[in-house]
């Protein structure tokens, strides 16, 4: 345990961020999910819908710094990949 007092606050809010940034990225997963599902029903007017929110999400998670806007691109394109692959 910490004595410095500045340090008994890092853990405070270390664990809130660690809470939060948990919460975005399951998320993230849904969302990702649902394009899936789309896409496996073969509905592309679904699949383009949900890969718009899955976008906007992942876009939001960059901004706040719970990933990496590189691994926010291979998301993107592994999403869209599964639209445009729907006949």
């Amino acid at each position: 345990m910490a004595n410095i007092k500045s340090q008994k606050k890092r853990i405070r809010t270390a664990e809130v961020a660690r809470v939060r940034n948990k919460a975005v990225r399951s998320e993230l997963k849904t969302l990702i999910k649902h394009v899936q599902a789309a896409a496996e029903a073969g509905d592309k007017a679904a699949a383009a819908a949900a890969a718009t929110r899955c976008y906007r999400a992942l876009d939001k998670a960059v901004a706040k710094g719970v990933i990496h806007k590189n691994q926010a691109a291979n998301r993107k394109s592994g999403v869209q990949n599964l639209v445009n692959k729907i006949a």
